[in-house]
């Protein structure tokens, strides 16, 4: 027996947050009957439909996407711009994105139909790393790096790389969280904006032997590390006041 919520989840269906949203909202029975947030099920024996609609259990899959330029992160776009989804008509499974790359920036994008590990991949208490390259206008400097290390506040509140470096016109830089525009906002805020933006590394899986527009499906011992990565972060707590 599970918790509703993340049979929801495991199905592939959406994240465990939005399942829970789903079941306060009325929009999820069991065996006929509204569902209440927390219940226990079993997905082998109890019938759970969503809005009428009969939850069916999905393979779980992931693959990593390596990103190009000029593409949405999204699986529908009313300006009809390509999309990731364009680029895995072949995939028969229903993937959604973990997270985003904007239009402008190319590199490693996971996709998958498990949302219980989108939702760990995601949330800020895991730490999860994500690396990327910059190639920018101006120059950087050691002081610039430091001023960087050390954190930056942005209108949006305060960050703090988990490293940065750089050679070059080329910076490196390593968050531990997403934010729109991040990257771009960080270096522009030290005087040096980007030219170019690509993601490296998103947790443990780079772009190793992936062309841009190219996918390929995440192995048993890189899905294994994923998981153990999200299992042995510990959640942050703020400090008390």
């Amino acid at each position: 027996m599970e918790r509703l919520q993340k049979v929801i989840a495991g199905a592939g269906f959406t994240s465990r947050r939005k399942a829970e949203d789903l079941i306060r909202e009325g929009r999820v029975t069991v065996n006929g009957e509204k569902a209440t947030l927390g219940m226990q099920v079993d997905a082998d024996v109890d019938i759970v439909e969503i809005d009428g609609r009969l939850l069916k259990k999905a393979r779980r899959r992931t693959i990593v996407l390596y990103k190009p330029l000029h593409t949405v992160t999204t699986l529908y776009d009313p300006q009809g711009r390509q999309t990731v989804r364009d680029l895995i008509t072949d995939i028969p499974e229903r993937l959604h994105p973990v997270g985003r790359l904007d239009y402008m920036t190319r590199g490693v994008l996971l996709l998958t139909n498990d949302g219980e590990l989108t939702e760990k991949l995601l949330h800020p208490r895991y730490g999860i790393e994500k690396e990327y390259e910059a190639r920018v206008e101006g120059e950087p400097t050691d002081g610039i790096m430091r001023r960087l290390k050390t954190g930056i506040v942005l209108e949006d509140g305060w960050v703090k790389p988990k490293d940065v470096g750089y050679q070059g016109q080329t910076v490196r830089i390593v968050l531990t969280e997403g934010r729109k525009h991040i990257v771009r906002r960080l270096l522009a805020a030290v005087g040096l904006p980007v030219r170019e933006l690509t993601r490296l590394r998103f947790a443990t899986i780079e772009l190793e032997g992936l062309k841009p527009g190219a996918w390929r499906d995440l192995t048993p011992k890189e899905l294994g590390s994923l998981k153990q990565l999200t299992a042995m972060s510990q959640p942050r707590h703020k400090p008390s006041p």
